[in-house]
């Protein structure tokens, strides 16, 4: 039987491949949820029901991201309470973060469920997509507590060192998803209920595994699950180190809205379509990187706590070869596979096939720093200092990318809406990397 990869071990660039792997796979499975309602619903639905669930799509991303808050903030606590060997302390921890975070779930769904048509109206929504974007986002809305508990544990997995369960529970959710997309969508018409329908039930496979298995008896793993009472320090610390995951997701959810409010400024629906299409292929690739920083955050935590500070020099400097090498690879293979894609998603209608295909070459320059930006931020929630992670990853999307998305098409057109993404992250590389340089000495990596 082969041993496991654990926290404490020196990582060569193969181990650290290999111990990733399963957040990679299983932020991939994550990802295929948009991609796959939206492959159904637009060959089977048409354009339009296409075209509102990607409008209402960002409000569901931000209530979920809760969940990918207190999992990147909450392991990189437990991993790091983990290095300083305090272990019934870590399982507190773990487990008070996980009830909170289901508590928060519960909170965020039903205020979202009250206020949705009003945030629809506010991101556009034309009288057409209206209905369509009510049917989709309310049932969304009420699975909303497993979207989040789903991203919860894909942190807490690779802090247990058992990342493999974690892509065994996003592999379930994605077949199951994958399967009642088809039955629902292609064989039962029911459109985009139907889509939303099978996302929910996928969200609950997704929740229900892991939920299991830290509760189980036969959990032999480092992580327990159990019930506790909640205390203040160590909730706000798990939030706040989670803050540049949370704001980060979030921020990409508001620049969505944004591109999606330009584009029904300046094209029209055909716009919106376009870019839902572009979203599915950025965020597929997009989840390459984040899967890394989600296994790779717990080793550096780990390393942070245990004072080991060549190991923390070690791991950052593989991780950003690897995450630079990963953005060329990407960048190139996007360029190859526009067309294919478009023709995937669009290929019913030849004119917005050909301006998705477009489109989406220009986009994807962007990918070139994805990788280096998600992982400095991922670096220093690693590290507990949520603030500058923060401070990352706010910069990003709320300001570079929403400034540029705001002001280049005024001064270039429809494409400087496509290349927004690029310039944002190449600003946002470049204070990466002065953050990195700045805090050197404070952190000896």
């Amino acid at each position: 039987m082969k041993e496991e990869i654990q926290l404490s071990y020196h990582f060569t660039t193969k181990r650290l491949l290999s111990f990733v792997f399963p957040s990679v796979t299983m932020m991939l499975f994550t990802s295929t949820y948009g991609m796959i309602d939206g492959y159904f619903v637009s060959n089977f639905a048409g354009e339009t029901s296409f075209a509102a669930l990607n409008l209402i799509w960002p409000l569901i991303a931000i209530l979920g991201s809760v969940g990918f808050m207190f999992s990147a903030g909450g392991s990189a606590l437990v991993a790091k309470t983990l290095g300083e060997g305090n272990h019934k302390l870590t399982n507190s921890y773990f487990s008070m973060i996980v009830i909170f975070a289901i508590i928060a779930g519960l909170v965020l769904s039903v205020v979202g469920f009250i206020f949705i048509e009003d945030i629809a109206k506010m991101m556009g929504a034309s009288e057409e997509m209206m209905p369509l974007c009510l049917k989709y986002g309310k049932i969304l809305m009420a699975g909303n507590v497993a979207f989040v508990v789903q991203n919860l544990f894909q942190g807490f997995f690779v802090t247990a060192q058992k990342p493999k369960y974690g892509f065994y529970s996003m592999l379930a959710a994605g077949i199951t998803n994958i399967i009642l997309d088809a039955l629902f969508i292609a064989v039962f018409d029911w459109g985009i209920t139907g889509a939303a329908y099978a996302t929910v039930i996928g969200y609950i496979v997704g929740a229900t595994i892991p939920l299991v298995y830290f509760t189980s008896k036969k959990n032999i793993s480092i992580l327990k699950l159990h019930f506790t009472r909640i205390i203040k320090a160590p909730i706000i610390q798990a939030g706040f180190n989670g803050l540049s995951e949370f704001i980060g997701n979030v921020s990409m959810s508001i620049v969505s809205i944004l591109y999606n409010y330009q584009l029904m400024k300046y094209i029209g629906e055909n716009g919106v379509a376009a870019y839902g299409m572009i979203m599915y292929v950025g965020f597929f690739f997009v989840a390459i990187f984040i899967g890394f920083s989600i296994g790779a955050s717990p080793v550096i935590a780990f390393h942070y706590g245990a004072g080991n500070k060549t190991e923390m020099r070690n791991l950052l400097k593989k991780g950003m070869k690897i995450n630079i090498c990963g953005g060329f690879f990407i960048l190139v293979l996007t360029q190859l596979i526009a067309l294919p894609i478009s023709k995937l998603y669009m290929g019913y209608n030849v004119e917005l096939m050909e301006y998705s295909c477009h489109a989406l070459r220009l986009y994807s320059i962007c990918f070139l720093m994805f990788g280096v930006n998600i992982f400095t931020s991922s670096f220093f929630t690693s590290l507990n200092n949520g603030l500058i992670s923060a401070t990352i990853a706010t910069s990003r999307s709320l300001i570079f990318e929403a400034g540029s998305v705001i002001i280049l098409p005024a001064l270039i057109g429809v494409n400087g809406i496509w290349i927004s993404a690029s310039v944002g992250e190449f600003a946002a590389m470049i204070t990466a990397i002065s953050l990195l340089l700045c805090f050197r000495k404070k952190y000896g990596y």
